[in-house]
């Protein structure tokens, strides 16, 4: 056996060994094929943002895993450092989940794979707002959550029912609002709108409205945290949150209460996508129809992880408590156009950091 032949064959065993450990798996012809793990399992690499890992891995990943006989790997960060991933090309990523407005980015990047809606049989118990969120090519909805306005009522005069009340004395330097670069930040911009009258959106009269409101804002927050942390010091009365996060509110302080709007509330929503040249699309597919599921959203909404899509989950009022649910209020969420929205934002941005919060 010449040693020319013994370094060609050690050169393969050892790339084989390299490709396996990598979700790579080696047939016995040599050819490589990807999408599998050493013990013949095919893998599904899921891109997501890691909060209640405990329990998605017990009542939604590994179910699916056992259902499917499949492996799930993770990888976790915020929607911009995932989807930096996926523009670069440095993860092999087969599904993201991603907020409509970061959807819409890899859509705009052409970063996504259409979706075969044959295969979601669960996509018609879902509510409308919730089955096509960036367009019939691309991923529904799994959760749909409002943002509305929380506030200590010890530290304002009356009840909180509108938008427009965040203008009004009781919230005179008292007052928190998201910063532009927050999810809600576009939000507060089409409020703002609103407030001034207008039934279309008006940038201008938004800007007036929000210039107005700035001496009362105490800090234009990023992080749910820091919303928390001055509430609970009462360093503010309220503003505009999301109304997953409104459980954390009321351990700071137990006497807050959330209000929808009597405009309407924001949907804010998270969606579930194919990322493009996915070797497990129909396993993808499968995936996401396992989340729209009624017995995968029941399980979330009754952990408080997520609000329901679907339409058949029903939840006593205590069970309803702190998540966005019933046809009477996520019928009547507003939302925004991404597509429009991100189109504007460099604009939006850069008059906010000179007119308000720069």
């Amino acid at each position: 056996m010449s040693k020319k032949w013994m370094s060609g064959l050690l050169a393969l065993t050892l790339a084989g060994v390299g490709l396996a450990g990598c979700g790579t798996t080696i047939d016995q012809n040599g050819n490589a094929s990807t999408g599998g793990n050493a013990d013949g399992q095919k893998e599904l690499v899921i891109s997501t943002w890691g909060f209640s890992e405990d329990f998605l891995q017990e009542s939604v990943f590994q179910p699916f895993e056992k259902e499917h006989n499949v492996k799930i790997v993770l990888e976790t960060g915020n929607n911009a450092e995932r989807l930096n991933k996926i523009r670069q090309g440095s993860t092999n990523v087969d599904l993201i989940y991603l907020s409509d407005y970061y959807a819409q980015q890899a859509i705009d990047d052409n970063l996504l794979e259409p979706i075969d809606r044959t295969q979601l049989t669960n996509l018609d118990q879902i509510y409308d707002i919730a089955k096509a969120p960036n367009g019939e090519k691309y991923g529904p909805a799994y959760t749909v959550a409002q943002l509305g306005i929380a506030y200590n009522p010890a530290l304002v005069s009356g009840e909180v029912t509108s938008w427009s009340d965040l203008w009004k004395p009781e919230f005179a330097n008292n007052l928190t609002m998201p910063a532009i670069t927050a999810t809600a930040g576009p939000m507060m911009i089409d409020a703002a709108s609103r407030v001034a009258g207008n039934k279309e959106f008006n940038e201008d009269a938004a800007f007036t409205q929000l210039k107005q409101l700035d001496p009362s804002v105490v800090k234009y927050y990023s992080q749910t945290s820091e919303y928390v942390n001055m509430i609970g010091q009462e360093e503010i009365a309220g503003g505009p949150i999301m109304e997953m996060y409104f459980k954390d509110i009321q351990a700071a302080v137990p006497g807050a209460k959330f209000v929808t709007p009597s405009e309407g509330a924001y949907a804010v929503i998270n969606t579930v996508n194919i990322v493009k040249g996915s070797d497990n699309k129909e396993l993808a597919e499968e995936f996401i129809d396992w989340q729209l599921s009624k017995d995968v959203q029941e399980k979330s909404a009754k952990a408080k992880v997520d609000s329901p899509v679907n339409k058949d989950v029903v939840l006593t009022d205590e069970e309803a408590q702190g998540i966005t649910y019933g046809a009477d209020i996520i019928e009547n969420l507003r939302k925004l156009d991404m597509e429009f929205v991100n189109k504007s934002m460099p604009v939006w941005t850069d008059r906010w950091n000179r007119e308000i919060g720069g």
